[in-house]
C-alpha cells in the first residue's frame, strides 16, 4: 500500500519556514521562533525554562506564574506538533520529542527536535559539502554549487542577535566560506575561471578587509583576462546551451572556430592586377591569409558547394569585362572544408555591380543571416562561429549603425537557435581594432542583458 506521508522540510539558511509536502505552513510568531531555538539545539533537548527565556525573552518568573508559563510552552509545542502532523500519523510524535529530566526541584519537561538530513536544510548543506571533499573535481563542484544553493540569506536569520542561535549560525558561516573556496579551487581545476570568479568577489564583499580574499580575487582576474584575451563582452544564455561573445581582434586568429566571411553574388575572389576583391576587405584578407594568395585554390573549394546552386543570370563579357559573370542568389552560402576540420561558410550578403561595387542592404542581410545558420548547424561540426562585422565594410550597409548591425547578428542566430539548439555552441563577433571607437558597445551589452537579465553573473 503506497505511504500518504509527505515530505517535511524545515529551511534555516534565511528566514525560518516550515514546509509539508512543498506546501508552505504558517505558524504564529512564537511558535516560529519555537522551532528556530529547537533547531538551533542541534537535537539536544531544550527545557521549559531555556524556552521562556529564549523565545520569550523571560529570564525568570515568579512562582505563581511559572504554570501560565509552562502552559505557554506547551500551547505552542502542540502547535508546531499538529503542524507537523499534516504530513502524516506520527510525524510530529517522531519530530518533535517530549522528555523527562530529573533536576534539584524534581522532573523537569524537555523538548528535543529530531530531523533527518533531507528534513533539514542546514544539515542537507554540510551532508553535501561533507561528500564533495571526497569527490573528484567535477562531481564537487556539482555539489558544492548545491550546497551553496539552499542558502537565501543569512543562517538562522530571524534569530541573528540571538546568543542561541550564534554558534550554530557561526558554523554555517564558516562551513559556507570553505565550501566557496573549496568550489573555486575546482572550477580552476576544471578550467573555469569564470565560475570561479563570481564566488571570489562575493566572497571578497563580505570579507572586504581579508588580504587572502583580495588576493585571490586579483589572481583570478588577471586569470580570466589572459584566459579570455580580447574578450570585450561574453554572454552565457540561460535558455540555450550558446555562448555570445564579443571579441577585439583578428577573424583569422580564432583558429578553434569556423568562420564566416561575407561574399558578393558573383563569388569572386580575384585579389591580384587589375583586382576585382579589395585586398583590404575581409574577403581579400581571405585568400591571403588562408590560402597563401592562391585565388585558384579558393575557387576549387568553392566550385562543388556552387554546382548545387541554380544560377539567377549570367553577365555578357561586354557589361562585365572583369571578373567572374555568373550569379548567384543571395543567401547562398558554401562551406568551404580547411584543414583540420573548420570551415569557412562563404555567404553572398552583397550584389557586385558591373562597375565592380558592391552593394546591399537589410533585406538581403537579414536573408543572407537566415540561410547562413542552417548551414554552420548542418557543416559546423558544432564548433565555435566567428563572425567579423558584416555589412560595416566595402558592402555599404548604411541604414544600421554598428552596433545595431551587431545585434541583428545575434539575433538572427538565437533565432536559429532556438529551433535548432546544437547549431554552434559560441557566437563570436570579431572587431577589428580600429573600428571599436566607432561602436557603442554599451548599447549591446544592454541588448544582451535584456535577452538574459537573470544569467547570475
Amino acid at each position: 500500500m503506497e505511504s500518504t506521508a509527505r515530505q517535511v522540510r524545515v529551511d534555516v539558511l534565511g528566514p525560518v519556514r516550515l514546509t509539508i509536502g512543498g506546501r508552505p505552513v504558517h505558524l504564529p510568531p512564537y511558535t516560529r521562533r519555537l522551532l528556530l531555538r529547537l533547531v538551533a539545539a542541534e537535537g539536544e533537548a531544550v527545557s521549559v525554562r531555556t524556552l521562556r527565556r529564549d523565545v520569550w525573552g523571560l529570564a525568570a518568573e515568579p512562582r505563581h506564574l511559572a504554570q501560565r508559563g509552562r502552559n505557554e510552552v506547551q500551547k505552542r509545542v502542540f502547535e508546531l506538533r499538529r503542524a507537523l502532523e499534516t504530513a502524516g500519523s506520527g510525524v510530529g510524535a517522531r519530530i518533535l520529542r517530549t522528555d523527562q529530566v530529573p533536576t534539584a526541584r524534581g522532573p523537569e519537561t524537555t523538548y528535543r527536535l529530531l530531523l533527518e538530513t533531507g528534513e533539514l536544510d542546514c544539515a542537507e548543506f554540510a551532508a553535501w559539502v561533507n561528500g564533495a571533499l571526497r569527490a573528484a573535481p567535477a562531481e564537487a563542484a556539482r555539489k558544492l554549487t548545491e550546497a551553496l544553493a539552499l542558502f537565501r540569506g543569512a543562517p538562522l536569520a530571524d534569530a541573528a542577535a540571538e546568543e542561541f542561535a550564534e554558534p550554530l549560525a557561526q558554523r554555517l558561516l564558516a562551513l559556507r566560506e570553505s565550501a566557496r573556496r573549496e568550489l573555486i579551487r575546482c572550477h580552476l581545476e576544471l578550467g573555469r575561471s569564470d565560475l570561479a570568479l563570481p564566488l571570489a568577489e562575493r566572497t571578497a564583499v563580505e570579507h572586504p578587509h581579508d588580504t587572502a580574499t583580495a588576493d585571490l580575487l586579483g589572481e583570478l582576474r588577471i586569470r580570466l583576462r589572459r584566459e579570455r584575451g580580447g574578450d570585450l563582452l561574453r554572454y552565457r544564455l540561460p535558455d540555450l546551451p550558446v555562448e555570445i561573445a564579443v571579441v577585439r581582434g583578428d577573424l583569422f586568429d580564432q583558429t578553434d572556430a569556423n568562420l564566416v566571411v561575407g561574399f558578393t553574388d558573383t563569388f569572386d575572389t580575384h585579389t591580384g592586377r587589375d583586382s576585382v576583391i579589395s585586398l583590404q576587405s575581409v574577403q581579400g584578407q581571405l585568400v591571403d591569409r588562408l590560402f597563401g594568395g592562391s585565388t585558384r585554390e579558393l575557387d576549387g573549394r568553392l566550385r562543388p558547394g556552387l554546382r548545387s546552386v541554380a544560377p539567377v543570370g549570367t553577365e555578357s563579357v561586354r557589361d562585365k569585362p572583369r571578373g567572374k559573370r555568373v550569379r548567384y542568389p543571395i543567401g547562398t552560402v558554401v562551406p568551404v572544408p580547411l584543414d583540420g576540420g573548420r570551415r569557412v561558410f562563404a555567404t553572398a550578403y552583397s550584389f557586385l555591380g558591373n562597375d565592380l561595387v558592391a552593394r546591399s542592404g537589410l533585406a538581403e542581410l537579414h536573408l543572407a543571416l537566415d540561410r547562413l545558420w542552417p548551414s554552420v548547424a548542418r557543416y559546423g561540426l558544432h564548433k565555435p562561429v566567428a563572425v567579423p562585422l558584416l555589412g560595416a565594410g566595402l558592402a555599404r550597409i548604411v541604414e544600421l549603425r554598428k552596433d545595431q548591425l551587431i545585434t541583428m547578428i545575434i539575433d538572427t542566430f538565437l533565432e536559429h537557435c532556438r529551433r535548432e539548439p546544437r547549431t554552434a555552441p559560441e557566437l563570436r563577433l570579431v572587431l577589428h581594432p580600429d573600428d571599436l571607437s566607432l561602436i557603442d558597445l554599451g548599447t549591446v551589452e544592454k541588448h544582451l542583458f535584456a535577452l538574459a537579465p537573470d544569467r547570475g553573473r
